[in-house]
């Protein structure tokens, strides 16, 4: 069986290559071409990086104020929560459980009124699902006792009512009456901690009470709102929660992180699809550069063409020669684009505090922005994607013009030399 490329074709197709043409502008739209390539490879390998980072730093922060999944009835209620919280743990792979009551309402004090979601805890079972006794710039979740009416409040929340430690507000949270209507329920809480989770939704709306005073307000006696779980791996919250459903059946209902933060990831995903088409256009415009570069090659060196043809190189032969040169430079291109962005990616958080310093601004200010560090998560399978990609476009770029110097009529180009 004959080999795909002899060594005759590699060498001629390699001589073109590096062979002093009558114009530099040919070597010229050869080197755009593969700086463009490079460029375009690296730049999608850094972009997708970054926006890997930014969705792992999204997740971290939503999930540190909240479980992985939950667990609760068709009414919204959970009767037997011990019960039930013994049950989820039971699973493998489910690390802690812990009640919750939610409920929306506003709270006010004398200068200012602001929706709130407030979720009733239990202190020492809501410290092993969630994160938010890490959250706490003032107090922890300890302080938050029965009976107390002690309220912990969000960072911006806090900033909006005007209060600090120790100030009254009063929260104001609709109770359904047993006529069907809904009775407004006052009562005033203590502020006696302020947490800072990073996401605009918990800073600006989260409030946090004893559980036993969330039920006390809604006259749920020992019922809850629903159970939360902890997994041992985050992504394993949508599994868990179908054999949660399985297992309870249809009188209950499961969610989990990916469905309620869902708008948040799919954003992430888009920019991320958006990102990529564009920043593709770089490496479709080298590939071009590439075919015009050849097609160049292709007429400068009619003549030479003609000759090998008349000494037996078929035009199968001739393709194969051209395919190398075009090839070359986009492989070529690709490689140091591959290695550039991934050194890139990797060393993202040494690299932006360099350039701030040296342009002498920050380009994620802490005053406008929640995430002040550009964050960086190099994976291999987006590598791998962008240089399989940029690989098959540059060698079907090398194609037209391959096929153009084989269709070279050597009677013609050797008839007035």
């Amino acid at each position: 069986m004959r080999r795909m490329i002899n060594a005759a074709e590699m060498f001629v197709g390699l001589r073109y290559l590096r062979a002093k043409r009558q114009t530099r502008f040919v070597s010229f739209i050869s080197f755009i071409s593969l700086a463009g390539i490079a460029l375009g490879v690296a730049a999608l390998i850094v972009i997708l990086s970054v926006m890997n980072g930014f969705e792992g730093e999204l997740r971290d922060r939503l999930l540190s104020m909240t479980a992985h999944g939950y667990l609760t009835g068709d009414d919204g209620t959970l009767e037997d929560w011990p019960s039930v919280r013994d049950q989820i743990i039971e699973d493998e792979r489910v690390v802690a459980a812990a009640p919750l009551i939610e409920m929306e309402g506003m709270v006010r004090t004398g200068r200012s009124l602001n929706g709130v979601l407030v979720h009733g805890v239990l202190p020492e079972a809501e410290m092993a699902v969630s994160g938010r006794s890490n959250r706490f710039i003032e107090g922890d979740l300890s302080v938050l006792a029965a009976g107390e009416r002690g309220i912990v409040l969000g960072r911006f929340l806090a900033i909006d009512l005007g209060v600090r430690l120790g100030d009254g507000v009063v929260l104001l949270i609709p109770r359904p009456a047993g006529d069907g209507t809904v009775e407004p329920i006052l009562e005033r809480f203590i502020v006696r901690g302020v947490f800072e989770a990073g996401v605009q939704d918990h800073d600006a709306t989260l409030a946090l009470v004893h559980i036993e005073d969330a039920a006390r307000l809604l006259s749920l006696g020992d019922a809850v709102t629903s159970v939360r779980f902890l997994t041992d791996d985050v992504m394993s919250a949508p599994a868990v929660s179908g054999r949660l459903v399985e297992r309870f059946g249809n009188a209950y209902q499961a969610s989990d992180w990916t469905i309620e933060n869902a708008s948040y990831f799919r954003a992430i995903r888009l920019e991320k699809m958006m990102m990529s088409v564009l920043l593709s256009l770089i490496i479709g415009v080298a590939a071009f550069n590439i075919v015009a570069s050849l097609v160049m090659v292709v007429t400068d060196k009619t003549t030479d063409i003609a000759i090998l043809r008349t000494l037996g190189m078929g035009p199968g032969d001739v393709v194969k020669v051209f395919f190398i040169q075009g090839a070359v430079i986009g492989w070529f291109g690709v490689l140091l684009g591959v290695v550039a962005g991934v050194l890139l990616a990797i060393n993202v958080p040494v690299v932006v505090p360099f350039l701030e310093n040296l342009l002498g601004f920050q380009i994620m200010p802490g005053d406008v922005y929640y995430v002040t560090a550009i964050p960086s998560i190099l994976e291999i399978e987006d590598v791998t994607v962008i240089a399989v990609a940029a690989f098959v476009l540059t060698s079907l770029a090398t194609l037209y013009p391959a096929r153009r110097a084989a269709h070279v009529n050597p009677a013609l180009a050797l008839r007035y030399e």
